[in-house]
């Protein structure tokens, strides 16, 4: 029996999520069964907490669907983009 090998997804980061965390995109590493929650807790571990004040008034979207939870499972080769309320108009 073979053991699953990890994916990897791109975070695409916008507005002020891409200033705090310091890039536009990232790629991370994946475990089987990896929700988005848990990516979210695994880039604030990383970035820090001002991205985690980022991510509580964000919009995701993964593979350019919107989601209204953050329980989804994010698969190898997915794209995750966190999108901030933007001022203006």
């Amino acid at each position: 029996m073979s053991t699953p090998t990890p994916g990897h997804a791109t975070v695409r980061y916008f507005g002020g999520a891409k200033t705090v965390a310091g890039t536009a995109s990232e790629q991370v590493s994946l475990a089987l069964g990896t929700t988005v929650e848990d990516l979210v807790a695994t880039l604030t571990d990383t970035h820090g907490h001002a991205l985690a004040r980022v991510f509580a008034a964000s919009s995701f979207l993964l593979d350019e669907v919107a989601l209204h939870e953050r329980t989804a499972v994010v698969h190898d080769g997915a794209f995750l983009d966190v999108l901030p309320p933007s001022a203006g108009g």
